[in-house]
């Protein structure tokens, strides 16, 4: 009778991967880089446990996005308070915080719950080419 491999954290490897955004399409990017966050890439992958290797983002701010999203594309936040609501356009947040749109659109596709926050951790994203986390020996991949 075979049983079903189940791995353990501490039997698990993680590393880290460096990713350079520049010219590349905000989603399709996102999108990749959750699956490495989530651990989808590896063959042990166990969608109750933390699988995946970390990521560091680089040149967040040289980043592309298709269409009229620049204009249309809202951020909204609330306040609590009646009439708290507020909305900023992509175009503003990507020139003020570049690193914030990267960071969300990665969010909004990994798990909610402890988990998904668990796993958000280990992204890591920078608006220039510079980042403290050479100790790491990222490998450069890329998507």
């Amino acid at each position: 009778m075979h049983k079903t491999y189940i791995p353990r954290e501490k039997e698990l490897k993680k590393t880290w991967y460096l990713v350079d955004a520049k010219d590349k399409t905000l989603g399709r990017l996102a999108a990749r880089v959750a699956i490495i966050l989530r651990g989808k890439h590896k063959p042990e992958f166990c969608p109750h446990i933390d699988t995946g290797d970390g990521v560091i983002v680089i040149n967040a701010s040289k980043i592309r996005v298709t269409g009229r999203k620049l204009k249309q594309k809202l951020y909204q936040r609330y306040s609590g308070y009646p009439g708290g609501l507020k909305e900023v356009p992509l175009s503003d947040l990507l020139s003020q915080k570049p690193e914030i749109v990267f960071r969300l659109a990665v969010k909004r596709m990994l798990p909610k719950g402890p988990l998904g926050r668990r796993i958000f951790r280990k992204l890591r994203v920078y608006s220039n080419e510079h980042h403290p986390h050479s100790s790491q020996n990222p490998r450069v991949i890329k998507l």
